[in-house]
């Protein structure tokens, strides 16, 4: 069942660019640290309407985990460490199930020492078993265990979050 479509998908990018905006006007830079490659994808279309509203520097790296094991190796951050230090750092993913995913995801960020972390996620789902707040949130939704959600922004034309 498609919960959220094309048109919404972007109005929700639109609205999340600008909250972004809202809460760090004042930094010296946001960076957009995409997870994997669904997150990497999101981040990319936010920074895209970011460019669109504000002159801020800006700049997107890539988060790579495994999230069905995320100690079994390294975790790796495309950005070396030290362009973190004192910047706003907003962590980016699809969709946030249990926070394990975001969780490990932060952990090479915590080896400097930036500004502030926050978290960015088109689908917020409502099972949280380890310690992550999601700061901006497309869409928030309480779902079974058993239901998945898929979302379509890479490698598309048509926008698209089911719920399946």
């Amino acid at each position: 069942m498609k919960i959220i479509t094309h048109e919404q998908v972007l109005q929700k990018i639109k609205r999340l660019a600008i909250e972004i905006l809202e809460h760090n006007f004042e930094e010296e830079e946001i960076i957009l640290a995409g997870i994997n490659n669904n997150g990497t994808g999101f981040a990319k279309m936010l920074l895209d309407e970011l460019v669109q509203i504000t002159d801020l520097p800006l700049k997107l790296t890539r988060i790579l985990l495994n999230p069905a094991d995320p100690i079994s190796h390294p975790i790796q951050l495309e950005l070396p460490l030290d362009e973190l230090k004192g910047k706003a750092v907003i962590v980016v993913d699809d969709v946030a199930n249990t926070g394990r995913t975001i969780f490990y995801a932060i952990k090479p960020i915590l080896e400097t020492l930036p500004h502030k972390v926050e978290v960015a996620v088109l689908v917020d789902r409502t099972h949280k078993s380890f310690p992550v707040k999601v700061d901006y949130v497309g869409l928030s939704l309480a779902t079974t265990l058993k239901e998945n959600i898929e979302v379509h922004i890479k490698g598309t034309e048509e926008y698209a979050v089911y719920l399946r």
